[in-house]
């Protein structure tokens, strides 16, 4: 398997090469050259595989010989050890038609844990073969950084540099973070918004003078590996729920478009997936790019739901290029414009082949309130706010008569809801416990650097801290 980059000028790299890349050095994103297909017979075949079984299954064709299969089975077994369910993710039914799929039974009680506590041992394994070090950077609006330093903290030949904006994740997120303890994890906080983080992020893969010296590597959705090791749990809910002869419907609490998208790589492969629904909060970039072709930045609002609070989507990248029919110079030319004027307007191919798979919902704060109030009213479930958006996305649409009752819906539940304590509170009176993986998390000492959103001063510091 051969990946390309979506503004196709940066070198067609295995999937190793990739997984140590992360951003393509165009500024692009690797996808691979063409989409696997399983037929609906290799589909059936997989009904009542363990998870670390179907992993193997969905990803091998990723990483082709990048890894045997006796070596891709042996780093799933050991990623999805850590999780506190035997499904890994599994599917909790609240009515006829709605179903939660809980993604945060991993050590850091967030879905991104599902990726990359794989994606940790992958970078430790190619690491150790080309006999190399890499200077991990990433930028979080919450979960995805205490999943990634709980992946790698103390792995040999990793650094880790996490930068968070200062103020705008929950307590938990941050500590989670910051109480690690490990000499390889360094924590900085930005004096901007998630947005200013991830850019520059993105800024120091393009920074010569910076990669000349230190090898970065990325754990961001940017990073193929990671998306990847989510498309098994679309699988893995659709088959309990009737997949290959039955359709199913997915709605997906969106931020950086990375989870979404992996559902999209699943209906490539050959899922059928009646339609994904991107929930948005009142960061609605994505929403108004489904539903009306602008894609234009706004001002970024600070929510309950402070994971979603991004206005530039990386991932959507990835799906303009496949809604673009794959050519790499229109699309170079479509996100060069967007850098200078932070506007796009989709192009009229692009709204419709995105259209015919996607649907999208804005939640307000109050819609994220209700729907939490409902789903523990009418069913005893606690859900955090994030799982709230996407649950309130999914019954606007059901409401609507844009999915058909006889189809399964599935809301992603992102995240446990003692990682957002007060607004879980604040929906329904009740304030979760933590789970007993992470008690005595707000006794211990924290470690981060606070620094201004500036870029050089931000890769000053990481400059003079990383491996060689």
């Amino acid at each position: 398997m051969q990946y390309v980059s979506t503004r196709g000028q940066a070198p067609v790299l295995d999937f190793e090469g990739v997984t140590l890349a992360g951003l393509a050095s165009d500024g692009g994103l690797y996808l691979p050259e063409a989409w696997p297909q399983f037929s609906a017979d290799e589909i059936r075949a997989m009904r009542g595989l363990p998870y670390p079984d179907l992993a193997v299954r969905i990803m091998a064709p990723f990483v082709g010989d990048s890894l045997s299969e006796a070596e891709l089975r042996d780093l799933c077994g050991r990623a999805y050890a850590a999780f506190d369910h035997a499904a890994v993710t599994p599917l909790v039914q609240l009515d006829a038609q709605h179903w939660l799929l809980e993604l945060f039974h991993g050590p850091t009680l967030a879905f991104k844990d599902v990726a990359l506590q794989l994606l940790g041992l992958l970078f430790e394994t190619f690491l150790a073969r080309q006999g190399k070090t890499l200077t991990i950077v990433g930028a979080t609006s919450g979960d995805t950084g205490s999943a990634a330093i709980d992946a790698v903290a103390g792995r040999e030949g990793i650094e880790i540099f996490m930068l968070h904006p200062a103020g705008r994740v929950s307590e938990i997120q941050r500590r989670q973070m910051t109480t690690v303890s490990a000499p390889n994890v360094h924590n900085i906080a930005i004096e901007g918004s998630f947005d200013d983080a991830q850019a520059m992020v993105k800024r120091m893969f393009a920074d010569e003078a910076l990669t000349s010296k230190v090898s970065l590597g990325a754990v961001n959705s940017i990073n193929w590996a990671r998306l990847m090791a989510q498309v098994v749990y679309y699988f893995h809910a659709a088959l309990q729920l009737g997949a290959p002869e039955r359709k199913t419907a997915f709605s997906v609490p969106t931020g950086n478009f990375g989870d979404v998208f992996a559902g999209y790589v699943a209906a490539q492969m050959g899922l059928r997936v009646e339609r994904l629904i991107v929930a948005t909060n009142k960061n609605d970039i994505l929403a108004r790019a489904i539903r009306d072709g602008d894609y234009s930045v706004g001002e970024s609002h600070a929510t309950i739901t402070p994971s979603m609070d991004i206005q530039v989507s990386s991932n959507f990248e990835r799906l303009l290029f496949e809604a673009n029919g794959r050519d790499a110079e229109a699309l170079a030319a479509q996100m060069d414009g967007f850098g200078k004027s932070k506007m796009l307007a989709l192009d009229p191919a692009q709204r419709e082949r995105i259209a015919t798979l996607f649907s999208a919902v804005r939640a307000t704060p109050d819609d994220t309130l209700e729907a939490m109030r409902w789903g523990h009213e009418s069913y005893g479930e606690v859900i955090d706010p994030h799982t709230a958006v996407g649950l309130h996305a999914a019954r606007a649409l059901v409401t609507a008569d844009e999915i058909d009752a006889a189809v399964p819906l599935v809301t992603l539940a992102t995240a446990h809801p003692a990682k957002f304590p007060d607004a879980v509170e604040q929906a329904i009176g009740i304030r979760p416990d933590l789970p007993t993986r992470v008690e005595g998390i707000m006794d211990r000492e924290e470690r981060f650097e606070t620094l201004p959103a500036e870029y050089d001063t931000v890769r000053d510091f990481i400059a003079g801290r990383a491996a060689r």
